[in-house]
């Protein structure tokens, strides 16, 4: 059961691909009009806390903080690098232009900077990819905890096209390639056990 409704999302996140990919401009246009401060104030603080150096820590803590869970610390650090990765060598490869560089929208002043350097391109969003990089390895270990995440993670990525620093298909795209990248980790952790072996070695000496 489980194995069919993973296929269905999977399924899903293709087709809205695809279907964003054809609408990406217009889909821009239609949520940059919403815009109000009120908005504004709470997506950019959610900017700040989805810095990939706050996700890394507050992660790590929350396994830290559970004895019983910090076997799973390596993997999810493996989970972040590889996600870090994919990110920085598909925006190299595509090199897309954000849509306020395209200027099919506008962002705010103080994002501007931030997102002008040479290499950071907009596909995929790599803030997409590593707040949902994370949700495999939660719902297995903090199934609880996972749905807070969730809306965390469709939080972050509505925002990057709220700001118009990201078309939709650059964030689903990433939300769904980090969550792959995230199920696989799991999965290899679960048949080789390789981050509770080198947890046992480097951390219980």
């Amino acid at each position: 059961m489980r194995n069919k409704r993973g296929i269905f999302l999977f399924i899903t996140a293709i087709a809205a691909i695809f279907i964003s990919l054809r609408f990406d401009p217009e889909i821009s246009k239609a949520i940059s009009l919403i815009r109000i401060e009120q908005l504004n104030n709470f997506f950019l603080g959610l900017t700040f806390w989805s810095s990939e150096i706050i996700i890394f820590f507050l992660l790590t803590s929350l396994f830290l903080w559970n004895e019983n869970k910090r076997k799973w610390i390596v993997p999810l650090w493996l989970t972040l690098f590889l996600s870090v990765a994919a990110s920085f060598l598909l925006k190299i490869s595509v090199q897309r232009l954000r849509p306020f560089q395209q200027e099919i929208v506008s962002t705010l002043p103080v994002l501007i900077n931030s997102n002008y350097a040479t290499w950071n391109f907009a596909f995929p969003s790599f803030q997409a990819m590593l707040a949902f990089c994370a949700i495999p390895i939660l719902s297995k270990e903090f199934p609880k905890l996972k749905y807070i995440w969730i809306i965390f993670a469709i939080l972050v990525a509505f925002s990057r096209v709220y700001f118009g620093l990201h078309f939709a298909s650059d964030v689903i795209t990433g939300g769904l390639i980090g969550y792959v990248i995230g199920m696989l980790v799991v999965m290899y952790e679960k048949e080789s056990r390789f981050g509770e072996n080198i947890y046992r070695r480097v951390f219980r000496k």
